[in-house]
């Protein structure tokens, strides 16, 4: 069976943070690289079929998916795109997030950042035992580890 990985934000590069055999990527600009897809996360799924992917990983980039969006209706943007990473990853399939974390000041210093993840964001919100993230309709469940690293929040979500 090929391994296969999914980075988010990539650019024209996808990173492989876990030696996936088949490596794909998404971003929002228009200068792609072979095997990356271009799509607007914050108002577009995941242009992947369900249980597709191993991995997902998303560095320097929740950041930037705003939490709600009116136009013209109310989104839940962050709630949307972590039901789509959710869906595309197959069973027990990990995500890998590295994010600036509140407080550090990485997490306000760029304008473009839009959405604040501190130490309980994935915890409580996606995590198997709480899912707050339920009442804004995340459907999935997600085992979740994550240590601090200077400036950013590594987060590992296992799918369950």
């Amino acid at each position: 069976m090929v391994t296969k990985s999914l980075d988010l934000g990539c650019g024209s590069k996808p990173k492989n943070p876990f030696n996936a055999e088949e490596v794909y990527g998404i971003d929002v600009r228009e200068d792609l690289g072979a095997r990356v897809h271009q799509a607007d996360l914050a108002i577009e799924g995941i242009p992947f079929p369900d249980n597709y992917f191993e991995f997902v990983s998303a560095y320097d980039f929740i950041e930037h998916i705003p939490r709600v969006i009116y136009a013209p209706k109310r989104r839940n943007s962050f709630i949307e795109l972590m039901n789509e990473i959710h869906r595309v990853l197959k069973p027990n399939g990990v995500f890998l997030s590295s994010t600036p974390c509140y407080p550090h000041p990485s997490a306000f210093v760029d304008p473009t950042h839009v959405n604040y993840i501190t130490e309980h964001t994935f915890a409580l919100y996606f995590d198997e035992v709480n899912t707050w993230a339920r009442g804004y309709g995340f459907r999935g469940r997600f085992k979740v580890r994550q240590q601090k690293n200077g400036s950013h929040l590594m987060a590992l979500l296992n799918k369950i």
